[in-house]
This record gives C-alpha cells, sequence and structure tokens, in this order.
C-alpha cells in the first residue's frame, strides 16, 4: 500500500510543501489556544470548571 501512494507522490510537484503547510496550521492551532486560555478571565475559568457538577440527571 505504501510503495502505491510513495510512487505517485513522487510525481506531485512541489509536495515538500505540504509538511510544512500542516505543521503550521498544528502549531497555530495551539498557540492560538493558548494565547485564548491565558486571556481568559478566572470567573470565566471558575464558571466552565463548575458545569459538569451543575447538571442534574
Amino acid at each position: 500500500m505504501f510503495k502505491f501512494i510513495k510512487k505517485y507522490a513522487e510525481t506531485i510537484d512541489h509536495i515538500e510543501i505540504f509538511p510544512i503547510i500542516s505543521l503550521v496550521i498544528f502549531f497555530g492551532f495551539f498557540v492560538g489556544v493558548l494565547w485564548y486560555v491565558q486571556r481568559m478571565k478566572k470567573t470565566e475559568t471558575d464558571h466552565m470548571k463548575q458545569l459538569p457538577l451543575d447538571e442534574t440527571l
């Protein structure tokens, strides 16, 4: 199976850019999440922390 994919991947021009793009998207997403969490107010995190406990069955 891998030989089949490798054969056709070698024929695609500029395919080496795709791993770089995926790494940038992956890294950018987690930097964005960390930035969002750092900017959250303490009251908002306390509210989210209590959400699973507030639900009644």
